[in-house]
């Protein structure tokens, strides 16, 4: 004789298999050819069914069903849990849409803070710039010491001009290891200082176009300007649109935090963090190339226009790559 329970996870199971039945497929057919296979109205039907499998498996457990029905209803919904919340794409696939999506559509929704980072660097060096022509004892309060390596008011012209196409004299690595410590250090706090309401950012941008102008200011004084834009903006159109990225996901913090708008304080400066912090896993990426083109290619490549074609091709790529306008990316993937 059938006993009472087995009779009620029968009907039980009769009652809501159909459902089952059609979570179960789903998540085979997205187990055999992806979640691109599924159309949306079979990709919103997942979420569904599994909140109705979950219910299942909740009066299944207080009502004390059979245990094979149990742990059917708690295998399926582990399945649903997975699709619903877990990471369904593969990494070769999340590798892709970084850089197809993920990373230009980051720049692109702060392309007025990272304008608002360039006019600051411009600003810096137009002012400093300015100084330094007027007074060259106004090079030191912009320039650090180890930064300038000799390229100070007090060096020979013949020395400026060796330093521009010698550099036999370090190792080539250095220079790419250098550049990319400094401009990681002066990016990551760009980023992480933009919550005190995006000022030190501001001044982060600032001082590092008052380096760029004061050296441009000893240089151009020695009839050296044209060649040191060559030497500098082979690897410095990557450099500092890179850090002006960084200093634009900090504004973007501290704007959130003083206008959060209709969301909470914290709520806006979280967003914010999730959308900058896609920016800065590029940053590193765009200062690890910045600092391959200096170690290596601005020591082996001495012409001035072969310099300044590398650095305008650069811009030019890095630009088109962030804003040329593309599709929005297909979410079969999850």
């Amino acid at each position: 004789m059938t006993s009472a329970p087995v009779l009620k996870s029968r009907r039980f199971r009769r009652e809501r298999e159909a459902d089952w039945s059609r979570l179960e497929r789903l998540l085979a057919r997205v187990d055999r050819e992806g979640a691109a296979a599924l159309d949306d109205q079979q990709l919103l039907a997942i979420p569904v069914l599994y909140r109705s499998t979950l219910s299942a498996l909740s009066v299944a457990r207080a009502t004390s069903l059979d245990h094979e029905l149990v742990d059917y209803l708690e295998n399926l919904s582990a399945r649903a849990y997975f699709f619903v919340y877990g990471a369904r794409i593969h990494p070769a696939e999340r590798v892709r849409r970084f850089f197809v999506h993920d990373w230009p559509a980051a720049a692109q929704a702060l392309w007025r803070e990272t304008l608002a980072a360039v006019l600051l660097v411009a600003l810096g060096t137009i002012v400093s710039y300015a100084l330094v022509m007027r007074d060259p004892d106004w090079f030191y309060a912009f320039m650090p010491g180890e930064m300038a390596g000799g390229r100070d008011p007090t060096a020979t012209t013949a020395f400026l001009h060796s330093t521009l196409y010698g550099g036999a004299d370090k190792p080539l690595s250095f220079f790419a290891a250098f550049l990319f410590t400094h401009n990681a250090q002066i990016s990551i706090f760009a980023f992480a200082l933009g919550f005190a309401f995006c000022l030190p950012s501001g001044f982060l941008m600032i001082y590092n176009g008052c380096s760029l102008g004061a050296l441009f200011a000893v240089f151009a004084s020695r009839g050296l300007g044209f060649q040191l834009g060559g030497w500098l903006f082979i690897h410095g159109t990557t450099e500092l649109f890179a850090v002006a990225l960084a200093g634009a996901a900090g504004f973007r913090i501290g704007w959130a935090l003083a206008f959060p708008g209709a969301s909470a304080r914290m709520d806006a400066a979280a967003a914010a963090g999730r959308q900058g912090a896609i920016l800065m896993f590029g940053v590193v990426i765009m200062l690890f190339i910045a600092g391959l083109l200096e170690g290596l290619g601005r020591q082996l490549i001495t012409g001035d226009l072969a310099r300044y074609a590398i650095a305008i091709t650069m811009l030019s790529g890095w630009c088109a790559y962030f804003y040329w306008p593309r599709p929005e990316p297909s979410h079969g993937g999850g």
